[in-house]
């Protein structure tokens, strides 16, 4: 297929080079003429525009930072909607907010376009190997014309209902990741301060009613899980910075709709703390830093 893809930064290159693996003509575009070059050096075609990236393509896929740009690239009169040949999927794996996410899709409905919200789980680390989790809002039928496509990129495919749905769980899911990372940072500083060790404690709560995804696979204390952040001096797989972001669209979000979220606004505040020290560019599991007075 040939395949425009418009944002190839640190997610969307290997996410690009994955497609151009499994065979697929992709031609790409980049705000930072360093990324495009990197695209081309993957096997892609440049772009000098989203709209040159998407004229004649079969699929459309965007990595974006925001609903902003989302809408921007989009809409409105030289945007994709209007670039693209009838039938073209649009799939935006950008993680931005619902209601950017719903109004993009509407607008692209109007112009008689399917178009899905996608957005990733699994870091730059999964979007390198392929194994990234999709959270796909849209119609059934457009859903599985882009499985294949989220195939070539990702391990775990999933409907999640109607168009915004993808955005919802992504949303929902960062919100109890942050949470959790929080409760397991405070736990294993507090069982320190306490004369446990901290490889004894993980031996335990991994195998009693404490465990928890995070603290199985991204424990924030060295020497414990070997592929985590904390050996690397929290290099980031997911950063503080993109943790933050996912938590505001999450209060944004429980805002709109008068849901109660105490937990998730903690977090959001305590990782906007810890962002406006400077640890932005930090894994998201530093915080325990913070959390232990470092």
């Amino acid at each position: 297929m040939n395949i425009g893809f418009v944002g190839v930064g640190k997610m969307g290159l290997p996410m690009a080079r994955n497609l151009v693996e499994a065979g697929h003509a992709v031609t790409a575009f980049d705000l930072a003429s360093a990324a495009v070059a990197a695209a081309v050096e993957n096997g892609a075609a440049a772009a000098d525009s989203a709209a040159a990236a998407s004229a004649g393509a079969d699929v459309v896929i965007t990595m974006l930072p925001a609903g902003g740009h989302v809408r921007d690239v989009y809409g409105p009169s030289d945007g994709i909607i209007e670039t693209v040949s009838p039938g073209t999927l649009l799939i935006d794996c950008s993680t931005i907010d619902v209601a950017s996410a719903r109004a993009v899709a509407a607008a692209a409905r109007q112009s008689g376009l399917d178009m899905l919200d996608a957005p990733v789980s699994g870091g730059v680390s999964g979007a390198e190997a392929g194994t990234l989790t999709f959270m796909v809002g849209g119609e059934a039928a457009a859903f599985e014309s882009a499985r294949p496509i989220l195939a070539a990129m990702g391990k775990t495919i999933v409907h999640a209902g109607a168009s915004g749905n993808g955005q919802v769980a992504k949303i929902c899911n960062n919100m109890i990741l942050g949470v959790s990372i929080i409760a397991v940072s405070e736990a294993f500083t507090l069982g320190q301060k306490l004369g446990l060790d901290a490889k004894t404690l993980f031996d335990i709560s991994s195998n009693a009613s404490g465990s928890c995804w995070t603290m199985v696979n991204h424990a924030p204390v060295p020497g414990i899980v070997e592929t985590a952040a904390s050996n690397r001096d929290f290099k980031p797989g997911f950063a503080t910075a993109m943790m933050l972001k996912d938590l505001r669209l999450a209060q944004q979000a429980a805002e709109s709709v008068a849901a109660a979220t105490p937990m998730g606004a903690q977090a959001a505040a305590l990782y906007t703390l810890f962002s406006n020290a400077g640890n932005d560019d930090l894994d998201y599991t530093a915080i325990i830093k913070m959390i232990a007075g470092e």
